[in-house]
Order: C-alpha cells, then sequence, then structure tokens
C-alpha cells in the first residue's frame, strides 16, 4: 500500500451531498451536474465522512462496525484517492 496520511480529514466538496436515495435503493453522491450511485464498500465508508472523523477513525469505525476484515485499511484509503481524484472530497488536516 502506498504511504497515505491517515491523519488526514475528509470533508465533502462544496455542492457535494452524501444521501439514501429511495428511488436508487443505494447511497448516492449528488452534486450539481447529476450524481454517483455508490456501492456497498464506498456507501459504508462515505457514512463517515463528516469533516470530523480523520481516515484513521474512519477505519477504526468500520472495524467495530464490520470486524477485522482484510484489505478494510486499504479499501479506505483506495476510495480516499479516488474521491479526492474525483473531486468529490477535500483532504486537509483537522
Amino acid at each position: 500500500m502506498k504511504q497515505f496520511d491517515t491523519t488526514i480529514v475528509p470533508v465533502w466538496q462544496r455542492g457535494y451531498r452524501f444521501q439514501y436515495e429511495p428511488s436508487q435503493q443505494a447511497y448516492i453522491i449528488l452534486y450539481p451536474e447529476g450524481m454517483i450511485k455508490l456501492n456497498e464498500t464506498a456507501s459504508a465508508i462515505a457514512q463517515h465522512i463528516d469533516g470530523q472523523h480523520s481516515v484513521a477513525e474512519i477505519i477504526t469505525l468500520l472495524k467495530q462496525q464490520f470486524g477485522d476484515i482484510a484489505d478494510i485499511d486499504a479499501d479506505v484509503v483506495d476510495y480516499m484517492c479516488v474521491a479526492q481524484k474525483e473531486n468529490w472530497i477535500k483532504l486537509s488536516h483537522g
């Protein structure tokens, strides 16, 4: 796994909103140009992006929720990297 600073705190970009969409029967990221339907893993991670929890804290919360699943750390880091690259979130030191 590449080096990633898990002390950073992810926040949704302005104009992006995470919510459950009954018509999609899934969690989505809503933004001015459209929406992104998330899979179960991405939804579980995204539910903890609140501008308060660091990436390390999100990993801990997910381990408490689901148990110590193999690769959970890598899955969270991968999600954060993709979400930042796609401009869904900002990563900063709280």
